[in-house]
């Protein structure tokens, strides 16, 4: 694994804890694990939706996650506002916001492709057990949306070469969970989440205003400043 960019680290350190202490911010968080393709920028959104979550502590100082569907991104940083690491992501293969009703009731293979999508929004998560998976990092447990390891049972989906391909293009193709690589899962994601945190899925479609209205906001009043 290598460390992550600087420039990423940089414009996030910027986003989180101001200008003027940016460049320290940075040099310590130059260990974050860093996955992402090395031409792959992170979005400008995505860098303001996190550091408009340290700066208003809406995750309550629990860490949390910034997960681009677009960009097939996950993000994750500590409860200190630091980033702990980035990698690629697979996603529900349907486009779409919103968990279809009864959608968490259902056998995978009976969820019809137009509702298997990863919903967008801000969710409360941790580990939790499941019916037949064990224990999971539940992201919406009342939508039945996990982040796991990718799995390798059926290999006509070839999601392990879908995680490693440089482009986000063929990384929809879950049911609406969340994949990532196993040893980044391993690493990352379960000690970060350990006591649970808090999950910032951003939509496909829908606006950002109805997904993230405080965010919003504060955009826009940052703007009118």
């Amino acid at each position: 694994m290598r460390v992550a960019h600087g420039a990423l680290l940089l414009a996030l350190a910027s986003a989180s804890v101001g200008v003027a202490n940016a460049r320290q911010a940075a040099t310590q968080a130059v260990a974050a694990v860093d996955l992402l393709p090395p031409d792959q920028e992170v979005s400008d959104t995505v860098i303001e939706l996190a550091g408009w979550v340290i700066a208003s502590n809406d995750s309550q100082g629990y860490p949390f996650a910034v997960i681009d569907k677009a960009a097939a991104q996950v993000l994750v940083f500590g409860g200190d506002g630091r980033l702990r690491g980035a990698a690629p992501g697979l996603f529900g293969s349907a486009v779409g916001d919103h968990s279809a009703p009864g959608v968490a009731g259902l056998a995978l293979r009976e969820i019809p492709g137009r509702d298997r999508t990863t919903p967008a929004g801000r969710f409360v998560g941790g580990f939790g057990p499941s019916i037949d998976a064990g224990r999971v990092l539940w992201v919406d447990y009342d939508s039945a949306v996990s982040l796991h390891p990718t799995a390798t049972g059926v290999p006509a989906e070839r999601r392990v070469e879908r995680l490693a391909s440089p482009s986000p293009d063929d990384n929809r193709i879950t049911h609406g969970c969340i994949n990532v690589a196993p040893e980044f899962y391993e690493q990352i994601l379960s000690p970060t989440f350990e006591r649970g945190g808090v999950f910032y899925i951003l939509p496909d479609t829908a606006p950002m205003a109805e997904t993230f209205p405080g965010f919003a906001q504060g955009r826009v009043a940052q703007r009118n400043d």
